[in-house]
């Protein structure tokens, strides 16, 4: 994954694209790419060799499901989507996130 302004913390992604696929509906990989680097404003820039992977690994834990179809482009694409399981897991994460925000908001206020 490459980053023009920030690091992508571990797991993040994950949550990127299970939350970017519950938005959008089935999508294939450039197309999560391109919407994830949009989202961010350009701060992140997947990679094939990030994505992927990541890709993968949702498929592999049961929270997307993939099949084969054809791209606006009119090229054949593997497209994802996220699957019930996946959705619970992105409620999941979603609470840690907010959570961690809202801990990190605290050390980062100025001090009292």
């Amino acid at each position: 994954m490459s980053t023009r302004d920030i690091n992508i913390l571990q797991g993040t992604l994950d949550l990127m694209v299970l939350r970017t696929l519950q938005t959008m509906g089935p999508q294939h990989g450039f197309g999560l790419a391109k919407r994830i680097q949009t989202i961010s404003g350009g701060a992140l820039d997947l990679n094939q060799g990030s994505l992927y992977p990541a890709l993968l690994r949702l498929e592999h834990r049961g929270w997307i499901s993939s099949r084969w179809g054809v791209s606006d482009a009119n090229r054949k694409a593997k497209f994802y989507e996220i699957t019930r399981a996946g959705r619970r897991q992105m409620e999941h994460e979603t609470e840690d996130w907010e959570r961690t925000v809202e801990i990190m908001a605290r050390f980062l206020r100025p001090a009292e």
